[in-house]
């Protein structure tokens, strides 16, 4: 398959490594040693239509295909994979899903503000006893006629707090099982919504994590997404999408830990040469090039599938699996090249490793998307 980019693609990922570098990188350091979610930094990639990349124009998006995002969630996740995180669940899980299964007035809104970036959006799935596990829900959202009873709690949540619109996964006929289960739609203020305290992370700390917790919480019935019962499908669907989004994530976190020990060694030097003309760090250097480049079409091919119409789970789950894991390898490499400086803040890298971290995590873990990936394969 030949990935050759379009003069729209390469805009794209001139603009995304352009803000990066400009605007995300000189505070970087100190938003992750203060744990400090970018909040005027999201502001300004909303503006520029970064996180309603993909939205039909009509609703204020971008128009963009996913092969555009990727490129852009590569570049952007190079510098603060705190920031690809909250992009990458506007673009993959909340503005999709709306845009795909929403009603019109659900797109007016609550999907054309996220996509003129005006508001950011949160997906809420997992729970402190079920994970990203939609089958066994306990948040529950009670038919009362005109409205659910919303009552439960969500943990693990990007953009908690920095949220206005949330698209809640919750339980509604258990004795249906999973085809009991709904999407529905979630605004900031409402009576009994309450934002926990922010997680203390050990990677993405700038990330805007919290528990959400509903008590008696009234969502009018047509904030409800799709049709009775569409919950777990809604959400399987998503997620496929949105692993997507999380394994550029990571191949963006290997390639900026790449770039910088490249760099640092052609500046250092032991026994009278720059490191990089020592075997064993050319050849690291050379698996972590191989492997990045290896994620990177992996995540090229699963987007353009997912712009072709195919069926894209497989690709996703694969890409997703293979980035998160060596996005982990290469950070480490890279720490290592570094050395002692490797270990401190100012070379960047300790954090990429830390972030690298949390891709193996979410959107499913890897145990996850080896389970889709082998129904996939072995499926007759």
């Amino acid at each position: 398959m030949d990935f050759k980019y379009t003069e729209e693609q390469l805009a794209v990922k001139e603009a995304a490594r352009d803000f990066a570098q400009n605007v995300l990188k000189p505070g970087v350091i100190e938003r992750d040693i203060h744990a400090k979610f970018p909040e005027e930094e999201a502001k300004e990639l909303g503006a520029l239509g970064f996180l309603g990349m993909m939205v039909d124009p009509k609703y204020g998006g971008g128009g963009m295909d996913t092969v555009s995002y990727v490129l852009a969630m590569e570049e952007i996740s190079k510098v603060d994979a705190s920031m690809a995180v909250c992009m990458s669940v506007c673009n993959s899980l909340v503005c999709w899903g709306l845009e795909r299964f929403g009603t019109e007035e659900q797109k007016q809104k609550f999907l054309a503000p996220i996509a003129r970036g005006e508001k950011i959006g949160a997906f809420c799935l997992s729970e402190p006893e079920a994970g990203s596990d939609a089958t066994s829900q306990r948040t529950t959202a009670i038919d009362m006629g005109d409205h659910y009873l919303l009552n439960g709690t969500k943990n693990w949540i990007t953009n908690g707090s920095s949220a206005s619109i949330y698209i809640v996964i919750a339980q509604t006929d258990k004795e249906k099982g999973h085809r009991g289960i709904n999407a529905i739609i979630v605004e900031r203020g409402m009576d009994g919504f309450i934002v926990g305290e922010k997680e203390d992370k050990m990677g993405i700390r700038g990330s805007d994590t919290h528990t959400l917790i509903f008590n008696d919480v009234k969502v009018p019935k047509e904030n409800r997404i799709g049709e009775e019962g569409f919950g777990f499908k809604f959400a399987m669907q998503t997620l496929g999408g949105g692993r997507i989004g999380i394994a550029s994530q990571a191949m963006g976190i290997a390639a900026g830990a790449l770039d910088l020990a490249i760099a640092y060694s052609k500046e250092r030097q032991t026994f009278g040469k720059e490191i990089n003309k020592h075997q064993g760090i050319a050849f690291k250097l050379a698996d972590m090039a191989t492997q990045v480049q290896a994620a990177r079409l992996m995540c090229l091919n699963a987007a353009s599938l997912k712009d072709q119409g195919e069926d894209f789970a497989e690709a996703a789950s694969m890409a997703k699996l293979y980035a998160s894991d060596i996005a982990q390898t290469v950070t480490t490499e890279a720490v290592q090249i570094h050395g002692g400086y490797g270990y401190v803040r100012e070379y960047e890298v300790e954090r990429m490793m830390r972030d690298a971290k949390i891709t193996q995590i979410y959107e499913g873990t890897s145990e996850i998307q080896k389970i889709v990936i082998s129904r996939s394969i072995l499926a007759d």
